[in-house]
């Protein structure tokens, strides 16, 4: 093999396997050993003598070196200020070997650097993917200051108003998907990967860039018909101090997308809880929260009220996978839980208590914990004083019968399945669990998921995925049951 052969037969390595294919053919066709070493480096897999004539090149300043021991022979070729090529050879050695390995060392010091290059920029590409998130994090939790500080940082800067789209595509696309998303928006989007499900991606858009209309989203349109394995859910118009609802509107219109035709689908119109309860919750969820919020901890290393606070809303949010979200363990999480339920006197094993603690949540704000408002703070019925409300007093109020009969109206509509209506409430009966719920029900656990999955898109709201409807179904069936109007159906 002519020496011409041996350097296209190294270029064609570096270019199909790099660094690693190359000094694996050098060894092979050598018979030796054959890798870079590092003169500064403390330990590492190279011979000694490797390492010792490495550090020679360095201090003498010349190219290339050989070394002769008793029965083998190190040759080294300089590849920059610390690096070398190495070959320990058996003598006598191939006769081309020095040859060969000069030529290579050409290749594989420009191959060590685009690699180099190519690492420093997935550091540069994870970093950045980390502050998109952390970014989002602080949205949920209302630090809206912060996270414009940071995002200025990276750009384009965070639109508000806003729509927020939950994309749902195959792990391996997001990338592809998130170019597609900077493309169809004239790079005005802010793309974050989500934290808690690797196939979504969150991205919020300026509703100009979306020009959503009464009869379509060109954006979704446009995107589905661009990456079409994609799925996409899109909330309504909303704030940025609005991003914790407008992500759960986008998941809950995901669900239906994944049920329809057209891939993607935008939230349906329906009054918001918060807004039907405020006036009439506001109270009881200050006071159902003062010991959260009021919290002290004991040492440095424990969570404070805003950390339990956030703690608990991914929790009601992602139940398990909030360890995702929070980057804890899900040791932890238990132990924040606990600590939760203890301070709030709540049993986070039932649905009913879950419900609560996620109206109170919402009903309340961030700053409010940082401020550590106690109960009374705030307004709402009952005036400055006199006992705080319970739950049930809350959903008694006028408005959130009204709110609860619209909520559940479609169980029971012209396109309802038969027996919607208790499904959903055995459903709810059995804590949101499918297995107790499916052995009341009479059917089996598949059968109970395809019913709930229908009645997800009859509702136009996720049930069997987090974040789950769940919830307001419970608080809307409790002030239906307190204000009389439920009458039981056969089905």
């Amino acid at each position: 093999m002519s020496r011409s052969d041996d350097v296209l037969k190294v270029h064609r390595l570096v270019h199909a396997g790099g660094s690693t294919a190359l000094l694996e053919w050098l060894a092979s066709h050598l018979g030796g050993w054959v890798g870079v070493v590092d003169a500064e480096a403390e330990h590492g897999p190279a011979p000694e003598a490797a390492v010792r004539g490495a550090a020679e090149l360095g201090a003498r300043g010349v190219r290339s070196a050989v070394l002769h021991g008793a029965d083998r022979a190190t040759l080294l070729f300089a590849l920059d200020g610390r690096r070398a090529l190495a070959a320990v050879l058996e003598q006598p050695h191939h006769p081309d070997a020095p040859a060969l390995l000069a030529d290579a060392a050409v290749a594989l010091d420009l191959v060590l650097r685009a690699e180099e290059a190519g690492r420093r920029e997935e550091r540069v590409r994870r970093a950045e993917a980390q502050v998109r998130e952390a970014v989002l994090h602080l949205l949920m939790n209302g630090r809206l200051s912060t996270a414009h500080q940071i995002s200025a940082t990276l750009g384009p800067a965070l639109p508000d108003p806003m729509r927020m789209y939950v994309v749902e595509c195959p792990t391996g696309r997001r990338a592809e998907v998130m170019r597609i998303c900077r493309e169809l928006t004239g790079a005005r989007a802010w793309i974050v990967r989500c934290p808690v499900y690797v196939r979504h991606l969150i991205v919020l858009v300026p509703p100009d860039a979306a020009a959503v209309s009464a009869t379509g989203d060109p954006l979704a349109e446009a995107l589905v018909a661009a990456a079409p394995d994609c799925t996409v859910g899109v909330s309504g118009e909303a704030g940025l101090s609005e991003a914790p609802a407008a992500y759960t509107q986008a998941f809950h219109a995901l669900a239906v997308a994944r049920a329809n035709g057209d891939r993607h689908a935008r939230f349906g119109p329906g009054p918001e809880l918060a807004l039907a309860a405020y006036e009439a919750g506001v109270r009881w969820a200050e006071s159902l929260l003062a010991p959260l919020h009021t919290h002290a901890r004991r040492r440095p290393q424990d969570p404070g009220g805003q950390e339990l606070r956030a703690t608990a809303h991914a929790w009601l949010n992602f139940t398990s996978h909030a360890t995702r979200l929070l980057k804890i363990h899900r040791n932890t999480l238990a132990a924040r839980l606990r600590l939760i339920e203890a301070l709030l006197g709540l049993d986070l094993a039932r649905l009913a208590d879950q419900a609560a603690l996620s109206l109170a949540l919402r009903l309340t704000s961030e700053t409010a914990a940082g401020a550590g408002l106690g109960p009374g703070a705030g307004t709402g019925t009952g005036g400055a004083s006199g006992a705080a409300p319970c739950l049930d007093d809350v959903l008694r109020d006028p408005r959130l019968t009204d709110w609860a009969r619209t909520h559940l109206s479609a169980l029971t509509g012209p396109d309802a399945p038969p027996g919607a209506r208790e499904t959903v409430r055995t459903w709810l009966a059995h804590d949101a669990q499918l297995l107790p719920a499916a052995a009341a029900l009479g059917v089996s656990v598949p059968g109970a998921r395809k019913r709930l999955t229908r009645i997800e898109a009859l509702l136009e709201r996720s049930l069997l995925q987090s974040p789950s409807a769940r919830h307001d179904l419970w608080l809307a069936h409790r002030a239906e049951d307190l204000a009389g109007c439920h009458k039981p159906q056969k089905g």
